[in-house]
């Protein structure tokens, strides 16, 4: 059965809805989804409810912004599962007013470079939480100055290497701070997508501060890598995922819904995860307390 983890809507920089999105997964018979927004769980309760209504299991889910200071990189965690999905508010909010405050200097240097209104960029952020790169360029392209989301212009404004970027920065929690949100939550946390940040070498680090899983299979890891990420989360005994990071029209890649997802073996091992850790918990302080005695 196709499980695709890894999805996004217009809650955050996604194109569709989160009914069209549990739709086209019914309509492509994937049984099972989660929405994973960025730094934002407003959808959680609305897409379970609505899933039910199509017969489409939706996980609770959300994308986490994180940075590495050490290593100096980008480290999206996904958070799965939730018990109280509630506690991750606060780290949301916090990436979330970040997100904002950088997007708004973005969307005014585009106002000011291109003969278009900061009114008219935003419109294109309706329903969102927050104003993303992909709005900006969707403005841009209704405005006749690109025909596509990621292409020349995106480069010229976002890439880090162009001289006439408009990026601004945007401060993220640590890695250490993200997963200690997750575990708060009692969620589950997995590294997306290595292969999009270059993650690897940091994996080791990352299991210690008490990673849970890795996402295999996305359309941002090579073959190559896949097979790299197997042997690695076997070796280490971590969750195996997979989701099409799915985001419509605003997608880096052309991917469909589904086209990337999780094996039902490794669905039944997520699923099951918690209740095994707890297993596992109570029988070391049962050894504990025996071998006290």
């Amino acid at each position: 059965m196709a499980a695709d983890l890894h999805c996004h809507t217009k809650l955050s920089d996604g194109s569709v809805g989160i009914e069209d999105l549990i739709i086209i997964a019914q309509k492509s018979s994937i049984d099972t989804i989660a929405i994973t927004d960025h730094d934002c769980i407003a959808g959680t309760v609305r897409s379970q409810i609505i899933g039910k209504r199509y017969g489409v299991n939706v996980i609770s889910g959300v994308e986490l912004s994180a940075f590495d200071n050490e290593a100096g990189k980008n480290v999206h965690i996904l958070a799965y599962l939730a018990d109280a999905p509630d506690r991750l508010e606060a780290i949301c909010k916090k990436t979330s007013v970040a997100r904002k405050r950088a997007g708004q200097i973005m969307m005014l240097k585009v106002a000011a470079r291109f003969p278009i209104t900061s009114d008219f960029i935003i419109s294109h952020a309706s329903g969102s939480t927050n104003l993303y790169k992909q709005h900006i360029m969707h403005a841009l392209m209704d405005a006749g100055y690109t025909d596509e989301i990621h292409g020349e212009l995106f480069h010229t404004l976002f890439d880090e290497d162009s001289a006439t970027n408009i990026l601004a920065p945007t401060k993220y929690p640590t890695v250490q701070e993200v997963i200690d949100e997750v575990h708060g939550a009692g969620a589950v946390a997995v590294l997306a997508y290595p292969g999009k940040f270059n993650n690897f070498d940091e994996i080791d680090k990352y299991v210690e501060l008490g990673l849970d899983g890795v996402e295999v299979w996305s359309p941002h890891n090579s073959a190559e890598q896949v097979e790299e990420l197997i042997k690695i989360c076997k070796a280490k005994k971590l969750l195996m995922t997979g989701g099409s990071d799915f985001h419509g029209i605003y997608g880096t890649k052309t991917v469909t819904l589904g086209s990337y997802s999780t094996p039902q073996e490794h669905l039944d091992k997520l699923l099951g995860y918690k209740a095994k850790k707890k297993r596992a918990q109570r029988k070391a302080e049962k050894e504990k307390m025996a071998a006290s005695e």
